[in-house]
């Protein structure tokens, strides 16, 4: 049987509905056996007799797809393809897929559930009950806040429809603006500088370009309010963690949830400050949506490995 890696650590916990389809199909899933993101040197390790990967966020550069030599197919569970080399992948004839649609309403939600977990200070109030401290913890409403969103695709247009029907004010910023969107709904579009300033929470939902800086730094928190906090669900490396540690810690604003982080897992300073709530990039942990996510990752993966196979008198069972 042809051998397809499964490598996100996570995959199957919601039903065993994608593997099934694949086995069925007459593959051999390879199981990622340590429980957390792959090294490339897992990768290559586990994906060497592999033609397909079901991937996750492991790296799936140039060199670990010069390792690869059977691959043709990398599916990944998620929207982001930044951690594959697609120039790389298309040079050698991989195909790569992805599921943009899938995350969109999970991390959605996580968005504006971060947001109300700063503003009410509810992690704080949390603490203390268990602590058998019992303290009120005085917070502010989301109503009427002007919400930032940096990164407008579709993740970002479905935060902005969640915090309009909250009643908020949202701006955000976006070079690939989706004009048919924006005729729609009351979103203007303003130079990163003005949404800095303007916004009581800012939210971060770009791709990040491999080989960039990140966008947010010590300049750019410097623009925010002092009230303002600040979401990362994009990916950590937009964010500069050391810049954002020391204005949480000098309270030069006043809170931020992390989703995401450079290094994962993460261990580093943040979690020592009060005024940070973060999250162990679950964004796309709900149930339902990550059933389907897993289901389209297989699905696109078969279509293209099916596909090749009739197109060349191959047979899926082939060893």
């Amino acid at each position: 049987m042809q051998k397809v890696l499964i490598s996100p650590s996570s995959f199957g916990l919601c039903g065993t509905e994608p593997l099934d389809i694949l086995t069925e199909a007459g593959f051999k899933p390879i199981i990622n056996p340590y429980g957390r993101k792959l090294t490339a040197e897992e990768v290559v390790e586990l994906a060497h007799e592999c033609i397909g990967i079901v991937a996750g966020l492991e790296p799936l550069d140039r060199n670990v797809l010069d390792q690869l030599p059977s691959l043709r197919c990398i599916s990944r569970v998620g929207a982001g393809m930044d951690n594959v080399d697609l120039q790389a992948a298309a040079e050698k004839g991989v195909e790569v897929h992805n599921t943009p649609d899938g995350p969109t309403q999970a991390v959605a939600e996580l968005t504006v559930g971060l947001a109300l977990a700063l503003l009410r200070r509810i992690p704080q109030a949390d603490r203390n009950l268990r602590d058998g401290v019992w303290q009120k913890e005085m917070g502010s409403l989301l109503r009427e806040k002007t919400v930032g969103i940096v990164g407008l695709g579709r993740i970002g247009r479905k935060v902005a429809e969640l915090f309009l029907g909250l009643g908020c004010v949202v701006v955000a910023t976006d070079p690939n603006l989706d004009h048919e969107w924006l005729k729609s709904h009351p979103v203007p579009m303003i130079p990163l500088d003005d949404l800095l300033r303007q916004s009581d929470i800012i939210t971060l939902h770009l791709a990040h370009e491999p080989g960039t800086g990140p966008i947010i730094g010590k300049g750019e928190i410097n623009h925010m309010k002092k009230t303002a906090c600040l979401l990362n669900l994009a990916r950590g490396e937009v964010l500069d963690e050391e810049a954002l540690y020391k204005a949480l810690l000098e309270k030069r604003i006043s809170g931020a949830a992390l989703d995401v982080f450079q290094a994962e897992p993460y261990h580093g300073p943040l979690t020592k400050l009060d005024n940070v709530v973060l999250t162990p990039h679950l964004g796309s942990y709900a149930h339902e949506g990550r059933l389907l996510m897993e289901i389209g990752a297989v699905q696109n993966l078969l279509d293209t490995l099916l596909s090749e196979d009739i197109g060349s008198g191959r047979s899926g069972d082939e060893s």
